[in-house]
């Protein structure tokens, strides 16, 4: 009993300081008690409420490129995977799926894809300010790696508004087990840095139960987010795909991911936290778990469906039924059995 009461009193005090010592973060991330665990999801469901409602918002994803210049040792579409079909999706295409978007209700548009050379990112930012000049009051969100400064503010001046680049990890030793010579941790939080510098919505995160992950690397990812106070925070677990180094390993839990979730939740209260795409293929009601975790954002797949097997980061990945644009009746019947809505807002975050 005297355990029980001792890691509430941790979740209390997380709640009210939104920060912990690096061993009550551990204590809480592998804590067996049920009540306890059960305890941080209420809590964080409470907190996540306080900042947001019941209403859960929208991005419409966009898969523009499976073509990438890196060689990432978990990605699917990593340069050196021949078994790829690759595909880019015309200006026209993109376009079109905007509309539908639109139409169907949709406020922001999230344009990602594979990491392409400086040699595209004007034709990024012309796509930019066509999608803004469309559709002006609506978000547009970019996921597409790491890039120079100078190319962000382009980009950032074309008219986008947020910008996700997960860390994947703190640890660099870690790090550099799973990318190739020449990414650096290091300059993958040079980039984070430029983007909030820039005036971007920034989102990082990380990848639960990769490969040669630790508990105390997930608790130096913990506290780098707490520091950073990233505006959103992409986290899912790890799913191996067939045609990379990584294949054989584990996928990762989505019970721990669900109490990251939690944790982070508490920790920055006011941040956009999806319930990941990962969440709903690892497990038919993983979506709704994160949610119920304190997570307040889903992704719909806006892309054409011909392309969305080909965007293949991991095996298996959910994008029809209710991970799809076309399935929204069925997400929103989703979240009603949970007493949750959708809000079709743009979204943005409160201390905005």
């Amino acid at each position: 009993m005297g355990k029980k009461i001792g890691m509430k009193y941790l979740i209390d005090q997380l709640r009210k300081e939104h920060k912990l010592m690096s061993d009550q973060y551990r204590a809480l991330l592998t804590v067996r008690d049920p009540q306890v665990t059960e305890y941080l999801f209420t809590q964080a469901r409470e907190v996540a409420q306080a900042q947001f409602g019941k209403g859960i918002f929208l991005r419409g994803l966009i898969e523009l490129t499976n073509v990438c210049r890196n060689d990432c040792l978990y990605c699917g579409i990593r340069c050196s995977n021949s078994n790829v079909s690759r595909y880019t999706l015309t200006r026209e295409q993109i376009l079109d799926c905007c509309e539908q978007g639109f139409k169907i209700g949709f406020r922001t548009f999230v344009l990602q894809g594979g990491e392409w050379g400086e040699e595209r990112s004007t034709w990024i930012a012309d796509l930019i300010r066509d999608i803004r000049h469309r559709w002006p009051e609506y978000a547009i969100t970019l996921s597409l790696g790491e890039h120079t400064r100078e190319t962000y503010a382009m980009w950032r001046e074309a008219g986008a508004d947020r910008y996700l680049l997960r860390h994947e990890t703190h640890n660099e030793r870690l790090y550099r087990l799973l990318h190739p010579q020449g990414m650096t941790i290091q300059h993958r939080l040079q980039c984070l840095d430029w983007l909030k510098e820039l005036g971007y919505q920034v989102g990082a995160g990380i990848m639960v139960g990769s490969p040669f992950q630790s508990l105390n690397s997930i608790v130096e990812d913990i506290m780098y987010l707490a520091d950073f106070k990233p505006h959103m925070i992409g986290i899912g677990p790890f799913i191996p795909q067939h045609d990379t180094p990584l294949a054989r390993f584990p996928a990762g839990s989505v019970d721990m991911t669900a109490r990251l979730y939690a944790i982070l939740r508490l920790a920055l209260p006011q941040a956009l936290i999806p319930s990941t795409t990962a969440m709903a293929t690892l497990s038919p009601d993983g979506r709704l778990r994160g949610i119920l975790a304190g997570a307040n954002v889903v992704m719909p797949n806006l892309s054409p469906t011909d392309n969305r097997s080909k965007y293949a980061l991991y095996d298996n990945k959910a994008s029809f039924g209710a991970e799809s644009a076309q399935g929204i009746q069925q997400l929103s019947d989703d979240l009603s059995t949970i007493g949750y809505h959708i809000d079709w807002s743009r979204g943005d975050s409160p201390h905005l």
